[in-house]
């Protein structure tokens, strides 16, 4: 059975006339209200548990997500007429500032936000001229988009969709005038428009998305923020999380990314990106989602993903976050049996056990590390006698193992 709600007008006037009527204070009027709904079982999850006083009035005043969004439509008010001065320019992007704020908040405000229609203000808002020929504003004005887009994929039209896409076309094609921050940023809102929402993820694959992203991975090898941001792409449109929908197309995704020469492409980068530990670990995890055929996990090796991850897996510097994803990633790739050879003959076994080792008191990483030698040694008993023979001791309580 679904639970009862209510609309934000609704839980404001009952803090109002708590206010009003029964001269209670705004905390005690807010307390009150929140416990008379929840008495009656209405579920809160999409309200502003919050009161705003007028600093004139004395009373209950706009919520500020609100303030900022009227302030937005009336910036485009002013755009529309051609009022285009600083002032105008340097008021929205106070505007932007004071909603990216309030939407970061929670996801209450966020949905406040959008059902005063802020999806269409801020698309109009980065759609602008001011957008085209400010990179602070265009900045201002993706970030907030992003902020509203976080958990309300359903937001998303086809309009925005066209739009996006094609501003991270024309990033890509103009790369040396373009600003990283915001090429990340239009990314980003592509990618949150595509969590838990298949629609989306398949509309944006039939306009094209992946293969834009992998030109993007091929000319931008060097800003860490475009290629984790592209990476974190990839594993959104290979997920099915999507629970209204009875089946997915994530698989079909992975081999449409694959065939398009991503696992190549994300093994360079991997390469070049060898100083950024967080940016490795991301590329690690994307090729454990991408690995979801037997000639992929073969192909990685191939490429020479193997002596990369085994390098990595056995620096004493590697986080334990990156090293749980590494060994996630060969969990993954030994899905396939020739690689789990390949692994055992490369010296995977040691160099896992002993980042187990070192992270003995990390259940994630122990629990990675059992994962990817279980896979290593599924349907081949040697490579059983080949993980008894490189037995670690720390793994059983050392001075190695409290590090």
């Amino acid at each position: 059975m679904a639970s009862k709600r209510i609309t934000q007008d609704t839980f404001d006037a009952v803090v109002k006339e708590n206010m009003d009527e029964f001269e209670m204070s705004a905390e005690e009027a807010l307390a009150d209200s929140i416990q008379q709904f929840e008495s009656q079982g209405i579920n809160l999850a999409n309200i502003i548990k919050e009161v705003h006083i007028g600093e004139e009035s004395g009373e209950p005043a706009k919520h500020p997500v609100n303030v900022a969004l009227d302030g937005l439509t009336e910036g485009i008010k002013n755009i529309t007429s051609g009022a285009e001065g600083m002032e105008v320019q340097e008021a929205i992007i106070s505007h932007l500032e004071v909603f990216k704020t309030e939407c970061d908040k929670d996801l209450a405000h966020r949905m406040q936000a959008a059902s005063n229609e802020a999806f269409p203000t801020l698309l109009l808002l980065a759609q602008s001229r001011l957008a085209k020929t400010d990179d602070k504003f265009q900045c201002k004005a993706f970030e907030s988009l992003c902020s509203l887009l976080n958990g309300q994929p359903d937001l998303m039209t086809a309009d925005g969709m066209d739009f996006l896409l094609e501003t991270v076309k024309t990033s890509t094609s103009n790369e040396g005038d373009s600003h990283p921050l915001n090429f990340a940023l239009t990314i980003k809102a592509i990618r949150f428009s595509c969590i838990k929402h298949e629609t989306n993820r398949q509309a944006y694959v039939k306009r094209g998305l992946i293969k834009t992203l992998i030109n993007i991975l091929g000319n931008t090898k060097n800003d860490v923020k475009v290629i984790r941001e592209v990476d974190a792409t990839f594993r959104a449109l290979v997920v099915d999380d999507d629970v209204r929908v009875p089946f997915g197309k994530a698989h079909d995704h992975a081999k449409l990314i694959v065939e398009s020469g991503a696992l190549k492409l994300l093994l360079e980068v991997m390469q070049s990106c060898m100083h950024d530990q967080a940016a490795v670990g991301d590329l690690s995890s994307t090729l454990g989602r991408l690995s979801v055929r037997n000639e992929f996990c073969q192909e990685i090796v191939n490429l020479g993903g193997l002596k990369s991850v085994l390098k990595v897996l056995g620096d004493d510097l590697a986080s334990q976050v990156v090293v749980r994803q590494l060994l996630e990633l060969l969990k993954a790739i030994a899905g396939n049996d020739e690689v789990k050879i390949a692994i055992v003959n490369a010296g995977g076994i040691r160099t896992i056990l002993g980042a187990m080792s070192r992270y003995v008191r990390a259940p994630q990483v122990c629990q990675a590390g059992c994962g990817a030698v279980a896979a290593i040694v599924l349907r081949k008993p040697i490579n059983c006698q080949a993980v008894m023979d490189a037995e670690d001791t720390s793994l059983y309580g050392s001075e190695e193992s409290s590090r």
